[in-house]
């Protein structure tokens, strides 16, 4: 019968008969203390399930990550939209001016009539213009609507003389049409050196006028029309002298339009 031998005893001598067991083999993986337990879990477990302390800043992510999808996804989209109406409406534009072929009008000043124009008074001045206006349209599917709200005025040098509007018709296609409008002035009182060189210029035979025109128009096409579009015109005109008889020396107008 073996004897049992406890950590306190000695171990047996050599002469003693014994049944020494083998050394378990060396392994490099660490050995647990003993009262430890060692829980071996699935790597594709670990990798899916986050720790308790991140599971807060997890969810922030993947809420973030959404946000941001959501936001690039609205930008795209809107995005696209914007670049498709402006194809769409250039294309448009496009299909218009190659099937009516639209022409700008032409404008000038065909005559001029002046009164009230007394320099050697006192007074201030009450000048009146008696204005023709030639307007030209060469478009042969495009007619002109010359609404209400024009303005005409006249200047001196940055003096305003006097001002009207334009009367309110239909110019239909391949049309000329010569209107004429009245423009008055009052209460203008011009400085010394402003009469002086009124006086010079009229005493030359050539006298310098600025004109400017403004006309809210509608353009038809067919049975289309568009919204309201502002004409701008201004013309340089020089006259020979102040009076109901005046003559033009030399006229140049410049046409310009304001779509919105």
């Amino acid at each position: 019968m073996a004897e049992r031998i406890h950590p306190g005893d000695s171990p047996p001598s050599s002469g003693e008969h014994s049944n020494p067991k083998p050394a378990p083999p060396s392994s490099d993986k660490p050995i647990p203390q003993p009262g430890t337990y060692v829980v071996q879990i699935p790597k594709d477990q670990v990798y899916r399930v986050p720790p308790p302390d991140n599971s807060r800043r997890y969810a922030h992510l993947s809420k973030s990550k959404s946000s941001r999808s959501t936001c690039c996804r609205c930008c795209c989209c809107l995005l696209t939209t914007i670049l498709s109406l402006l194809l769409a409406a250039a294309i448009a534009a496009a299909v218009i001016y190659f099937v009516l072929k639209p022409e700008a009008p032409n404008y000038s000043v065909e005559s001029v009539a002046i009164k009230g124009f007394n320099l050697t008074s006192p007074s201030p001045l009450s000048p009146e213009f008696d204005v023709t206006v030639r307007a030209d349209n060469g478009n042969d599917k495009i007619g002109i609507y010359y609404e209400k709200g024009s303005s005409v005025n006249v200047y001196y040098q940055d003096i305003n003389l006097c001002n009207g509007a334009l009367p309110v018709f239909y110019q239909p296609t391949n049309n000329v049409t010569l209107f004429k409008t009245a423009l008055k002035g009052s209460g203008i009182e011009l400085t010394a050196a402003s009469l002086r060189s009124i006086s010079n210029d009229q005493n030359k035979g050539t006298v310098p006028f600025t004109l400017k025109l403004r006309a809210p128009v509608k353009i038809k096409a067919g049975s289309v029309k568009t919204w309201k579009i502002t004409v701008k015109v201004t013309c340089k005109i020089t006259v020979d002298k102040l009076t109901a008889s005046s003559k033009i020396v030399s006229k140049d107008c410049d046409y310009g339009v304001d779509l919105w």
